[in-house]
């Protein structure tokens, strides 16, 4: 009996039980929710004990959208839109917003082939040097809000969309700011069943970590600046996580424009475990069921592995 209750509370248990639970508060938080097999394999399922003590140590309401009013600093970017818009077109016009063909952007690699279209200014305290040299007068607004941890231009274009997803950390809330967009409903995100569609010179905050998703059916590509705002938390400890994990995971997954610009570790063996991927998705496309059996196999054999 008492070899029974050591190997029940002994570390790897208690990390077992740990992880139940964020997880379940995770599926449930939210009116929109994953499929049992989809939130088994989730990686909101793994970052669960990471991001729960995030929400109960936010110093905003753990809402879907939440009132820019909360940070009047993003005042700052709005009132420059058109400036800000204005470099955006000349990033346009040299096709340097685009997606990334190395495999070096573990982010939104799944995100491209929908069309999805990017430009690097600032990841996680770093600015791109190629940012500093096309978009001078962005960065230097972007400066003068610290709380700004990634920025990038983003492009939707036109008849793309973007699937229901959560971002993986917590630790941020996104900002958008239109610069160029469609101005129609037909153009949008939902956030956790709520819809909100782009507008020039408009902003949205929401928490990128409920299920979302985003739509083009317009006939006219969108662009928008794309921040991640730090999320403001309750004491130290709050803080001292979020900072810590931001500098551990996030800034780990910095991604280049082009050769000068910073490569994240993460995203420098991305390209190696992107071959792993390759060959999932071709089992995936010659047998859909094994490719499943083959996939949940792994993971029973990982966690006996672990907890054996």
């Amino acid at each position: 009996m008492h070899q029974v209750f050591t190997e029940l509370t002994s570390g790897k248990f208690i990390f077992f039980y740990v992880l139940i639970i964020s997880t379940i508060i995770i599926h449930y938080r939210g009116k929109m929710r994953y499929k049992f097999f989809r939130q088994l394999t989730d990686h909101s399922t793994f970052m669960a004990p990471i991001n729960v003590p995030m929400y109960a140590l936010s110093g905003v309401e753990n809402k879907p959208y939440i009132k820019t009013a909360s940070f009047p600093q993003l005042t700052l970017l709005k009132d420059h839109w058109q400036t800000i818009r204005d470099e955006a077109i000349l990033l346009e016009r040299e096709e340097l917003i685009k997606g990334s063909d190395k495999y070096n952007d573990v982010g939104f690699n799944s995100f491209f082939r929908r069309g999805w279209k990017r430009f690097y200014l600032k990841w996680y305290d770093d600015f791109h040097p190629s940012a500093k040299k096309y978009c001078p007068q962005t960065i230097e607004l972007i400066k003068q809000v610290p709380e700004i941890k990634a920025a990038m231009f983003a492009v939707l274009p036109a008849g793309s969309e973007l699937l229901q997803h959560r971002d993986p950390y917590a630790g941020s809330l996104r900002y958008h700011l239109g610069l160029i967009t469609p101005n129609s409903e037909a153009c949008n995100i939902v956030v956790d069943g709520q819809p909100y569609y782009w507008k020039d010179g408009e902003d949205v905050l929401f928490d990128e970590t409920y299920i979302h998703y985003a739509e083009n059916k317009t006939n006219m590509d969108r662009l928008i600046l794309f921040c991640d705002v730090e999320r403001p938390v309750k004491t130290w400890f709050g803080r001292g996580w979020n900072k810590f994990f931001g500098w551990f995971i996030m800034a780990a997954a910095a991604s280049p424009n082009m050769g000068d610009d910073k490569t994240g570790n993460i995203n420098k063996i991305f390209r190696y475990i992107y071959s792993i991927r390759l060959v999932g998705k071709t089992l995936k496309a010659y047998n859909r069921n094994l490719y499943y059996a083959v996939k949940y196999a792994l993971m029973v054999l990982i966690l006996w592995l672990i907890f054996r």
